[in-house]
């Protein structure tokens, strides 16, 4: 085996926090024929495992792949909000939001489904209007795994849709096409050096509810970039 899989990593981390106890299971076997935990015998006889100089650098490389997703995710939400802000709105970053959402009466007795939501880029007009504000929500992705994982999770793509008036998806470019994301988005290609609108998002009318006011009283907006104060 020459590289790991995620389950691989999963349980090299988890051997590097822990004491090394065995599970004794298939993945085990796989890490040890690999070469990347070995045992170690105990004093009482007992038997762990230790993450091997292999291991560790198995470790140390998907950490380095991960910091390098995080910071092109990151990159492109700054990028987005930007731009939200160049077009006269107000945007926050990592907000914490709660969608209520109807649910299966099969499944949950016809009760609201509440789903917790933190939208990459959450946008107003900035106006004095209520009608007028046209919240949005922009979801940041720079990887197909992370884009497709998020679109088979149906209620959390709900919740969005239900916190705002058009929704969309940012994808990095290459990493799908427009027509792969469902029509009730829209959608916009991150380029290096710009970004691409491949598809506008449908709109409708959408007042922010009572929560949403809340988790925006507590929350701090982004400094405009020309705000002479957003440095200090």
């Amino acid at each position: 085996m020459s590289a790991p899989t995620r389950l691989h990593l999963q349980r090299l981390r988890l051997l590097w926090r822990s004491a090394g106890w065995p599970s004794q299971d298939l993945v085990e076997v796989e890490l040890l024929a690999a070469g990347w935990v070995e045992r170690l015998q105990e004093a009482d006889g007992r038997e762990r495992l230790r993450v091997t100089d292999a291991g560790v650098a198995h470790i140390a490389a998907s950490l380095s792949r991960n910091r390098a997703a995080r910071d092109a995710h990151e990159l492109l939400v700054e990028r987005v909000a930007l731009e939200m802000q160049r077009a006269g709105r107000i945007a926050w970053r990592g907000l914490a939001l709660r969608a209520g959402l109807p649910a299966p009466d099969a499944q949950e007795g016809g009760k609201t489904l509440w789903v917790n939501a933190m939208p990459d880029v959450y946008s107003l007009r900035n106006s004095t209007v209520e009608d007028y504000l046209e919240p949005a929500i922009h979801e940041i992705k720079v990887s197909r795994a992370d884009l497709l994982g998020e679109l088979r999770r149906p209620a959390k793509s709900a919740a969005y849709r239900a916190l705002c008036g058009q929704c969309w998806f940012v994808i990095k470019a290459g990493i799908a096409d427009a027509d792969e994301i469902p029509p009730e988005y829209g959608v916009m290609i991150g380029h290096d050096s710009h970004l691409e609108l491949a598809r506008p998002a449908p709109k409708r009318a959408h007042k922010p509810d009572f929560a949403t006011w809340m988790a925006l009283a507590r929350a701090t907006p982004l400094a405009p970039p020309d705000d002479p104060q957003s440095p200090l």
